[in-house]
């Protein structure tokens, strides 16, 4: 990182090394903001000592960071000449991003929440204000209607694994799989990934590139061996990957239909990445797969979207949708032969209305 005057905040050497880096680039963003800061201003800021303080301001200027102090009454520290240094290149709309996920409500853990309020206070103006209005701005509530309430806990190594991580040394993992069988094996800790509400762990072992699940984990024991990360990996192609394989075991049956235009909304909202959309035949209907794990299961979710579908295929799912069918026109069809045109159109989806209460205003 290189400042205005030229100096880089690289290769802190000696004693620097031991320093914190966070703690010397909020040091210095305060000192931008402030134009000069105390010791003791800086201790409280970072929720550390005045000696600490001292020493991590004497550390800046031991890196090439040209900071002074001046002695006496009403004296403090200073960048010379008012140098700005940008450690984080944030424009004002990638701050008041940032400091969307600190608000009140947000999913975040709490030390991400204090390190940015921490942060928020040593970002210049105009970013500051904006960064206080946008971490007050959103709430998230990951429930669905109706849904559980009761909000899962971390799992219990999940930090651990994660210092791993970060640190790159190998683990030796306790592991309970899903028959219960206990094992230990070292792993090479390459990420973490948060899916809903279970947290996995991609790793390197001998036997190739595994996936687990932290709540199943039941021991970690740090080495100090470095992890062997290939040179090609990526975290987030790897998990699509491993996504991807996931659900082709969760549904591996496959039917196959035409579907009209108008119901293309309908399918992706209901069958999500259950859905693979193909070309438009010559009827402008178009090609779509839909993927199950039960052939009668998956009869029953197509039986619903009749008027803008037609299964070609497996024939096993195709005679339960004839099946249902029967059973319905047999269960249904005296009822309808009988019910006039209103009776018909008044069974019909619609708008459901809600009564006197906040859910009126609800758009």
């Amino acid at each position: 990182m290189r400042t205005d005057t030229g100096h880089l905040l690289t290769g802190f050497g000696g004693s620097v090394v031991r320093v914190r880096a966070d703690r010397l680039m909020a040091i210095i963003l305060l000192l931008q903001h402030r134009g000069q800061v105390t010791a003791a201003e800086v201790a409280r800021e970072l929720e550390i000592s005045e000696r600490t303080a001292r020493r991590d301001l004497d550390a800046l200027g031991m890196a090439g960071v040209p900071v002074y102090s001046v002695q006496g009454r009403g004296g403090g520290w200073r960048l010379v000449g008012g140098a700005r240094t940008d450690l984080s290149g944030l424009t004002a709309g990638e701050a008041r991003a940032l400091f969307l996920v600190a608000g009140p409500a947000s999913s975040v853990t709490p030390a991400v929440k204090a390190a940015l309020r921490k942060l928020v206070h040593a970002l210049p103006e105009p970013f500051r204000a904006q960064a206080e209005s946008a971490a007050a701005s959103l709430v998230t509530d990951p429930h669905r209607w109706g849904s559980n309430r009761v909000e899962p806990r971390p799992p219990r190594f999940l930090d651990e694994l994660q210092d791993a991580v970060i640190r790159g040394v190998q683990v030796r993992l306790g592991y309970v799989d899903r028959e219960r069988t206990e094992t230990e094996r070292t792993v090479h800790p390459l990420g973490i990934v948060a899916k809903g509400p279970s947290w996995y762990l991609v790793s390197h072992t001998e036997a190739g590139r595994r996936t687990f699940r932290i709540d199943r984990v039941s021991s970690v024991d740090p080495t100090a061996d470095p992890v062997h990360r290939p040179d090609d990996f990526d975290l987030a192609e790897s998990w699509r990957a491993i996504a991807d394989e996931v659900e082709r075991k969760r549904t591996p049956l496959e039917a196959r239909a035409m579907c009209a235009p108008h119901g293309m909304d309908v399918l992706r909202m209901g069958f999500g990445a259950r859905l693979e959309v193909g070309g438009a035949t010559a009827d402008g209907r178009i090609e779509v797969v839909i993927r199950g794990n039960d052939e009668h299961i998956l009869a029953g979710e197509l039986a619903g979207l009749v008027e803008y579908l037609e299964v070609t295929g497996p024939p096993r799912v195709r005679d339960h949708l004839a099946s249902i069918g029967d059973v319905l026109a047999e269960r249904y069809g005296s009822a309808l032969a009988t019910a006039g045109p209103f009776s018909r159109q008044a069974v019909r989806p619609g708008r459901v209305r809600c009564g006197g209460s906040l859910a009126d205003r609800l758009e």
